[in-house]
């Protein structure tokens, strides 16, 4: 009997589909070995009676930063009492009432009243459970940077650290996470919190594409049926995750493209579904890249975007001299400019083969998409339009 390569109406090609979400914490982390063992030795003094020591952790989205972390949490909480960890999400809670009401929830196993509890009450209650169990506190703050404009960084930290001055606890610890490389968030706290913030830098480094695919199939693993995706496509999937350096990206390719073979009533993926799902996924990556660019960058880049959609020659020196009308600057701000695509991670500056060949400039995305971001991107007041780019 030919088995049907169609699925019925009440079949699925998702094992587990929570696999596939960003919260999901697998069971064993792939090449965080080193990042593990550097926070596990900040935690350890407080399994001795002692207070957990501090970090910042640093590195490109989607290096696994807030994985590790609530991975290595999850496995404190299931082990021992002696120590009280707390995720806070600082896109979502900034405020400090916001903050301490999470802490409180952690360190209870219940949320405070949603009125009428004071700040001060809060930080009482969860001071009082820490002693009553003779528990030290760890706070990973996680996008810690969403504090700093919010106006509410150095007031956190200052208070958490310092809760043991004003209740009779162990010094807290705190893991603060930064996707944001230029910043130093040390440098940021003012003098009062850096005379007791000293943090060990715990760095995050992009995964490789070998690194991805070792991730993405034991997600396809633990998340998909047999044979739903072949090894072919995983490995072109993890190529696009590791390109734009981001395992995020592969999960949720996996996922999307599961979804559309799933919606034809397909037991595979095909080729096709992972173009699709590429391309949904790459669109809004492209357009947060395109809205960081300066105006010019996003002209230049425009222009580029037409001439590889022309076919024509796309290396630096052409381009340069095709883009003259559309942006007079010279050789040296020029070149600063696509050096700033290439940093966005839009376009990439290939070699020529040979000696003093010039560099070729590689769209990173469809032609298309790239012009269309171009112009969805561009700021308020901002003349960035098909016509303005042409005539200017």
């Amino acid at each position: 009997m030919t088995h049907s390569p169609l699925l019925r109406h009440d079949q699925t090609l998702f094992r587990d589909p929570d696999v596939f979400e960003f919260t999901f914490i697998p069971d064993h982390l792939h090449h965080r070995d080193a990042q593990v063992q550097e926070l596990a030795f900040l935690i350890r003094p407080a399994l001795r009676g002692g207070s957990a020591l501090s970090a910042v952790l640093r590195g490109p989205p989607g290096t696994g930063k807030t994985t590790t972390v609530r991975r290595l949490f999850r496995e404190v909480t299931e082990t021992t009492r002696q120590i009280v960890p707390a995720y806070v999400n600082c896109r979502h809670d900034r405020t400090p009432l916001a903050v301490y009401r999470s802490i409180f929830e952690q360190v209870h196993g219940y949320a405070p009243p949603p009125v009428g509890r004071h700040l001060d009450e809060i930080r009482r209650g969860i001071a009082s459970r820490l002693r009553d169990h003779d528990a030290a506190l760890i706070v990973c703050l996680d996008d810690a940077n969403e504090l700093i404009p919010a106006g509410t960084y150095n007031t956190l930290l200052y208070q958490i650290l310092r809760l043991y001055e004003r209740w009779d606890v162990r010094k807290p610890g705190v893991f603060a996470v930064t996707s944001d490389l230029a910043l130093n968030l040390y440098a940021k706290a003012d003098e009062s919190v850096r005379s007791v913030f000293h943090p060990t830098e715990v760095n995050f480094t992009p995964y490789t594409k070998v690194e991805v695919r070792d991730i993405l199939a034991d997600r396809v693993r633990q998340g998909l049926y047999p044979r739903v995706v072949s090894k072919v496509l995983l490995d072109r999937i993890a190529t696009i995750a590791a390109g734009e350096q981001d395992v995020r990206i592969g999960i949720d390719l996996v996922r999307l493209a599961c979804l559309r073979a799933e919606k034809d009533g397909r037991r595979r993926v095909t080729p096709g579904d992972v173009t699709a799902a590429g391309r949904a996924v790459a669109a809004p990556v492209l357009a947060t890249r395109a809205a960081g660019l300066s105006g010019d960058e996003r002209i230049l880049l425009h222009r580029i975007a037409e001439r590889s959609r022309e076919g024509a020659d796309m290396t630096a020196g052409a381009v340069f001299e095709a883009a003259r009308n559309y942006l007079p600057v010279g050789k040296t701000t020029y070149h600063e400019h696509l050096n700033g695509l290439a940093k966005a991670g839009i376009v990439d500056l290939v070699p020529g083969a040979g000696r003093g060949r010039e560099r070729e400039v590689c769209l990173r995305y469809d032609p298309g998409d790239v012009a269309a971001a171009c112009i969805g991107s561009k700021k308020p007041g901002s003349i960035i339009t098909p016509d303005s780019v042409r005539n200017r």
